[in-house]
């Protein structure tokens, strides 16, 4: 299982648990970013810088990814390319996204962005929180223990 993860968004204490997740198991974690990331010096740990441009990070995550990997993002089109290539997806709030519910989850989304572009005020996702963060590491840590 290589982890990959959608880094221009992903908030930093999820990076961190990620760090030593890469460090305790040894899994290699690649971060992909439009931007210079630094990270840990572990080997198994490694940032990739790819050109500024619409979805040059995910599409480089959507084409390196192989079944069994994880991908970690909040972009459901990414989420569903992964999954489309048969890797598992979960957000840094700990939502693992399936076979079973990516259609409805990138529906909805793609309906919300249909109101925001219409002009309706729908509002962000809430805050980042200590239960959030304690969501995503039980569902990694569950992830893991299957693998």
């Amino acid at each position: 299982m290589h982890i990959w993860v959608d880094a221009d968004a992903c908030p930093v204490v999820i990076k961190e648990i990620l760090y030593r997740v890469a460090e305790r198991t040894k899994l290699p974690l690649t971060l992909v970013a439009n931007q210079w990331l630094k990270t840990p010096p572990y080997p198994s740990i490694r940032a990739i810088q790819v050109p500024k441009g619409f979805d040059v990070a995910d599409n480089y995550i959507v084409d390196q990814a192989v079944a069994g990997d994880l991908v970690i993002t909040a972009d459901i089109p990414l989420a569903a390319g992964a999954i489309e290539k048969g890797a598992l997806a979960l957000n840094p709030r700990g939502e693992l996204y399936t076979k079973e519910n990516i259609k409805q989850t990138l529906d909805m989304r793609n309906f919300m962005e249909t109101l925001r572009n219409s002009g309706v005020e729908t509002g962000g996702p809430p805050a980042f929180n200590q239960a959030d963060r304690q969501n995503f590491a039980n569902q990694l840590d569950r992830l893991l223990a299957k693998r």
